[in-house]
């Protein structure tokens, strides 16, 4: 669908931008560069998240770009007749609250793993929401300002890993459109001071947890851990040169969330998990990044080595 379609669809209506509940840089950008794209023909719009905006990096963008994001609490006005339009997300999956307002419009990158219909849907697989949402001010000729470029080259260089994971012509070519509207200063600026002192307990907890199977590594980390970090730390457990898909999981305190990286190219990371978990647990993702949770009353079924259960589960599902 083009993205004129959407502005026609949100005209003359009260539109809320939503992400996923734990938005990374990514989503922000997508959903800060999208307001602006409606601003400019006339549309206003809320950004909102259910969850939390747990990582340094995150909250920094906040200040930095000087992005407003109301959380699930702060939106109590919202009526069934409002419109929601999802970014970096998808209705009905687990890391998406299910707002009073009515979703009509989706814009994501991921997999679709629960069927939905939406008056307007932009589904592509890219390494990164932001291209997607960065084709729609070219395509249109709509003027961009610095910080959103900025936001969205940022979104991309973070949901790409550099352009080392998942990436498509389209993430190469919006990030080249990009480069002369950014702020390169404001760009480089999120790169300093990202890791909190915190950090370093799940990270030795990780590293100390470490077994490896072939190329697979699993990380344990046995206390709450916010999924950003453990996704992070993920990222940093596949960088050993011996490993070619690593599993995070930690102890939350609504059960145990996990994170998956993968680097073959015969295993899709997003199904690896949804068979690893199926029975116990839920989750999905790409090709080479996926995310899932064993939520805490079926981790009994786990039985009385849960660790031992957790990778006797991914190992078999490696060979289905």
């Amino acid at each position: 669908m083009k993205p004129t379609e959407l502005i026609t669809l949100l005209k003359h209506h009260t539109v809320y931008i939503q992400t996923h509940n734990f938005p990374d840089p990514d989503a922000i950008s997508s959903a800060f560069a999208l307001q602006e794209f409606l601003q400019y023909y006339g549309i206003s719009s809320t950004l909102c998240y259910d969850g939390r905006i747990d990582r340094l990096s995150s909250r920094k963008m906040l200040d930095s770009f000087g992005i407003a994001m109301q959380s699930g609490t702060d939106i109590s006005e919202m009526v069934p007749e409002d419109y929601i339009v999802l970014v970096d997300s998808q209705k009905l999956n687990s890391n998406v609250t299910d707002f009073i307002g009515t979703e009509v419009a989706c814009i994501d990158h991921h997999p679709v793993y629960k069927n939905y219909t939406y008056v307007y849907s932009d589904l592509q697989l890219t390494g990164a929401c932001a291209s997607i949402i960065a084709s729609y001010f070219r395509s249109t000729n709509t003027p961009i300002s610095p910080a959103a470029a900025s936001a969205l080259a940022y979104g991309i260089k973070m949901d790409t890993a550099d352009f080392t994971r998942g990436t498509t012509k389209l993430d190469t070519d919006m990030f080249n459109y990009l480069f002369d509207h950014a702020d390169w200063s404001l760009v480089k600026s999120m790169y300093t001071n990202t890791l909190e002192y915190d950090d370093l307990r799940a990270y030795g907890a990780a590293i100390q947890n470490i077994k490896i199977f072939g190329t697979t590594a699993f990380a344990y980390i046995p206390f709450n851990c916010t999924p950003a970090l453990i996704a992070i730390i993920s990222d940093f457990i596949l960088t050993l040169d011996v490993v070619e898909i690593a599993v995070t999981y930690a102890d939350n305190t609504d059960g145990i969330r996990f994170s998956v990286r993968n680097e073959r190219t015969d295993i899709h990371a997003g199904h690896l998990i949804t068979r690893a978990l199926s029975g116990v647990g839920s989750g999905g993702g790409h090709q080479a990044m996926a995310g899932g949770m064993i939520t805490k009353e079926h981790i009994p079924s786990l039985g009385t080595n849960p660790q031992v259960s957790i990778h006797d589960r991914f190992l078999r599902a490696e060979w289905v």
